[in-house]
């Protein structure tokens, strides 16, 4: 993202099913996908946390034939959109969706339910509160593999700081809005909210538009 908003892009708006998160989601996915393709094991299941309309990984699925992908939501109301999209692209290896509501431990999934290789998130925190860090980090210690990752693609601030003046328009763009907790998250808290559960940020990765994948893995 510029300093000067593109003239195609929606109105910013968090719904999973609105029109600004389409064009998010259309406008990334190309570059996390050559990312995953480097990451991603050929072999395992893979979890992806606030899936929303299902856009990314029903893009990502036809890619890794050998992997198995888990969508969820806290919002049920998607679960429709997310099937329908993978009928669209005919994914096989996409499941039904699960609800995992990142506040709520009741919902979580634990290593008895199943292990994955990978948990992705794409574009949450700018919209969520950062408590929800707490959340991704204790499901990565429940149902992570012994070698596997968390991603976590968005726009971050490093060390208290803006990495780029767009970034910090965009910041002010969201708060605008006035919504608690809307606004670049540090990427100091999540590693704060992780490391009580044996989760740690291995590494961090440049992406286009000022944007950031985290990975974080098992310390």
């Amino acid at each position: 993202m510029t300093n000067d908003v593109p003239i195609d892009r929606p109105p910013i708006d968090p719904h999973p099913l609105s029109p600004y998160v389409a064009w998010a989601g259309n406008r990334n996915r190309e570059p996390i996908l050559q990312v995953f393709k480097e990451l991603f094991p050929a072999q395992g299941r893979v979890l992806e946390l606030a899936s929303g309309s299902g856009n990314h990984i029903n893009y990502f699925a036809p890619h890794f034939p050998g992997l198995q992908f888990q969508p969820s939501d806290y919002d049920v109301e998607v679960f429709e959109a997310i099937k329908q999209k993978r009928d669209q692209f005919g994914n096989r290896n996409v499941a039904d969706p699960v609800q995992i509501d990142l506040r709520a431990p009741g919902s979580w999934l634990d290593s008895e339910t199943r292990s994955y290789d990978a948990i992705f998130i794409v574009n949450l925190f700018q919209v969520a509160p950062v408590a929800i860090a707490d959340g991704v980090a204790q499901i990565a210690a429940r149902v992570l593999t012994r070698d596997g990752f968390v991603a976590i693609y968005g726009p971050f601030k490093v060390d208290g700081r803006y990495t780029t003046a767009s970034n910090e328009a965009f910041d002010r763009e969201i708060q605008a809005a006035k919504q608690p907790d809307w606004g670049l998250k540090d990427t100091q808290d999540l590693e704060r909210a992780a490391a009580p559960y044996g989760i740690a940020l291995k590494r961090t990765i440049d992406m286009p538009a000022n944007n950031f994948i985290l990975i974080f893995g098992r310390s």
